[in-house]
C-alpha cells in the first residue's frame, strides 16, 4: 500500500496571539468577581441573580447563572492535565521519527469561531503551554482533486499560548476541538495544570479504559462537532461521527482495543515491552480528505468521505484486524516505528515498516502477503544468488523477504523469538553511544544516512552478534555485500557505494566471532 509521505507535506500553524488588551483583561477579571476562586468553578456565597444579570460578558453571565441554578456541568469544561514526553524526545530515545501524537491532552471541548475565556492555573514560569485548535474538517478547494491541495495534506491548526489566570482567545479562521499542548523532556518533574473553558461547548471524548459502549453511543448521538475524539492505551483517534455511527455504533470498546492490540504487537517486536520502554504516549490516527492512507509527522491519516472510503475499512472493529484493512493500518503505524537509520536506510522506506505489518497481520491469523503474492519465488528468481543487490529489485515486497525470513528462522528452527526485539534494542544502544561520543546519530534521528551500504553492513554485523549465528552466507546471496555503486530514489536521492574492502572487513569481523551457522537454509523458509 503506497505511502506518499514520510514527513508532513505541510502543516499550517496559524500563529494566533491573544486577542486581549490590558483593558479587556481587566474588565473580565472584574466580571469574574462573582466567583469564589480564580478558576471560576463556583460562585461566592450569597451572590444574587440581580448581580449576575449585570455581567456584560455573555459567557461569564451564562456560566454564573447555571451555577446559581445548580446545573453548570463542569465535565470536560474543567479538567487537570499532565505533561507528556515530547514526541521529539521520544523519537530520539527510540531512534524513530517524531510521529507520536502532538494532541495527547484531549479536552473534549469544541470552540466555535469567536472569543472564548479560558482560565488556567499551575503553569510554571518559563514553561510553554498552549491551546491547539486543529481543522479536522479541512477539504481541498476542488473536491474532485483532493490531492491537489495548496495547503498540503498536513494538519491546519490555530495555536494559542496559555498563561495562568485569564486567557481571552479568539478563534478566527475555523472552529474546532481543543487540545492542551503540554509536553516536556522530563514530564515526571512537571506539575499538573488546571484549565477551565468557561461555559465551553462539550463534545466529549471516549476513553476505552474508563468508559462503556453505552458512553460511546451517547457521545456519538450528542456530538456538537462532526469529529469525535477517542483514546485507548496506545492509540488516539479523531474520526467523523458519521463514520463511527455507521461502522462502529455500540462497538467503541472493541474498536479501541483492536487498535491497541495492533500497536502493542509493534511495541513487542520493537523490544519496547521486553526492555521496559513502552511509552505513555499514543499514536494519533485521524481523518483526512486528501489521500487514501498516509503517515506524516503527526501520526497516520485515513481518508473519509460520504462513501466511507478508507474510513469504512479502519473504523469497523471486525474489519481492521483482517485482510487489507489490517495491513493498511499496520503498514502506516509501522512507518511511525521505523528505526532510523539502523533499519531504515535508503531503499527501505516502504520495506522495514512492513516487518511490523507482517508481524501484526499474521499474528491475527491473516495470510502473509509475501506468500499470497509469491514474493518468495520472485526474489529467488530475481536476486538470490544472482550477484546483485536486493536494493536493485524494484519490488519493495521482494526486498522485504530476507528481513522476514530472519523472523521466520529465529521464531522457528533458530529458537530465538527475541531476535528482532534484541536487535532493535542493540540499535537504540548504538544510537545512545554514538550521541555520547559526539557523532550525533541520535540527535539527527530523522536522517536515514547518505550511503545505504554503511548502515547495511552495521545491520549485518549486529544481527550476527545479537543472534549468535553466522549469517554471512544468507546475506551474501541476497546481495547485502554487493560491491559496486548505483543511485536510486526512496523519498530522496541515495547513492549506494560498497567497496570490496568494506565488505571484506565486515566478513572478517563476523568470522572472528566464531559463530555457528544456521541449522537450516534460511532462504527456503516461507510462511
Amino acid at each position: 500500500m503506497k505511502k506518499l509521505l514520510l514527513l508532513s507535506l505541510f502543516v499550517l500553524a496559524v500563529s494566533a496571539s491573544f486577542a486581549q488588551s490590558a483593558a479587556e483583561k481587566r474588565e473580565v477579571y472584574e466580571q469574574l468577581s462573582v466567583f469564589s476562586n480564580p478558576l471560576a468553578t463556583q460562585l461566592k456565597k450569597g451572590v444574587k441573580r440581580s448581580a449576575i444579570l449585570k455581567i456584560k460578558n455573555e459567557q461569564i453571565r451564562a456560566a454564573a447563572l447555571e451555577m446559581l441554578h445548580g446545573n453548570y456541568d463542569k465535565k470536560y469544561r474543567y479538567a487537570t492535565y499532565e505533561a507528556f514526553l515530547s514526541p521529539r524526545e521520544l523519537g530520539e530515545q527510540l531512534t524513530i521519527g517524531d510521529g507520536y501524537s502532538k494532541y495527547e491532552n484531549i479536552t473534549g471541548i469544541y470552540l466555535p469561531q469567536g472569543k472564548h475565556i479560558v482560565l488556567a492555573d499551575g503553569i510554571e514560569q518559563g514553561r510553554k503551554v498552549g491551546l491547539i485548535v486543529p481543522n479536522w474538517e479541512r477539504r481541498a478547494p476542488d473536491p474532485e482533486k483532493p490531492t491537489e491541495d495548496p495547503k498540503g495534506w498536513g494538519i491546519e491548526r490555530q495555536y494559542f499560548d496559555l498563561q495562568n489566570g485569564v486567557n481571552i482567545i479568539e478563534v478566527k479562521d475555523f472552529g474546532g476541538l481543543a487540545y492542551i499542548d503540554y509536553y516536556s523532556k522530563d514530564p515526571q518533574k512537571e506539575n499538573p495544570i488546571k484549565v477551565h473553558f468557561l461555559n465551553g461547548k462539550a463534545n466529549g471524548y471516549f476513553d476505552s479504559r474508563q468508559h462503556t459502549d453505552a458512553d460511546w453511543d451517547r457521545l456519538i448521538d450528542n456530538a456538537v462537532y462532526p469529529i469525535l475524539d477517542a483514546k485507548g492505551r496506545y492509540i488516539q483517534i479523531a474520526y467523523p461521527v458519521e463514520a463511527l455511527k455507521k461502522y462502529a455504533y455500540g462497538k467503541g470498546t472493541v474498536l479501541l482495543n483492536n487498535y491497541d492490540s495492533l500497536v502493542y504487537r509493534q511495541h513487542r517486536i520493537l523490544g519496547l515491552e521486553k526492555y521496559n520502554q513502552v511509552p505513555d504516549n499514543r499514536i494519533l490516527s485521524r481523518v483526512n480528505y486528501n489521500y487514501y492512507m498516509f503517515r506524516d509527522g503527526d501520526g497516520v491519516a485515513y481518508m473519509g468521505d460520504k462513501k466511507g472510503y478508507a474510513m469504512g475499512m479502519v473504523v469497523d472493529p471486525a474489519s481492521v484486524i483482517k485482510g487489507d484493512p489490517c495491513w493498511g493500518f499496520s503498514h502506516e503505524i509501522g512507518h511511525v516505528h521505523q528505526v532510523r537509520p539502523f533499519l531504515n536506510w535508503g531503499g527501505l522506506g516502504e520495506v522495514s515498516n512492513n516487518i511490523f505489518a507482517l508481524y501484526g497481520t499474521t499474528s491475527f491469523g491473516n495470510k502473509s502477503r509475501l506468500s499470497e503474492q509469491k514474493n518468495y519465488e520472485k526474489v529467488r528468481e530475481s536476486v538470490y544468488g544472482k550477484g546483485k543487490s536486493y536494493l536493485q529489485d524494484g519490488d519493495v515486497f521482494n526486498r522485504l523477504v530476507p528481513f522476514w525470513q530472519l523472523q521466520l528462522y529465529f521464531d522457528g528452527p533458530g529458537d530465538n523469538p527475541d531476535f528482532y526485539p534484541d536487535l532493535f534494542e542493540a540499535f537504540r544502544r548504538q544510537a545512545a553511544k554514538a550521541q555520547e561520543g559526539g557523532r550525533g546519530e541520535r540527535g539527527n534521528f530523522m536522517a536515514r544516512g547518505q550511503n545505504p551500504a554503511t548502515h547495511q553492513l552495521n545491520f549485518i554485523k549486529t544481527a550476527c552478534e545479537v543472534s549468535g549465528v553466522d549469517l554471512t552466507e544468507f546475506f551474501e546471496n541476497y546481495g547485502f555485500f554487493y560491491v559496486g555503486e548505483f543511485e536510486f530514489d526512496d523519498y530522496g536521492k541515495y547513492k549506494y557505494a560498497m567497496t570490496k574492502e568494506m565488505a571484506e572487513a565486515c566478513k572478517q569481523e563476523i568470522a572472528a566471532m566464531n559463530l555457528p551457522k544456521p541449522t537450516v537454509d534460511i532462504s527456503l523458509l516461507e510462511d
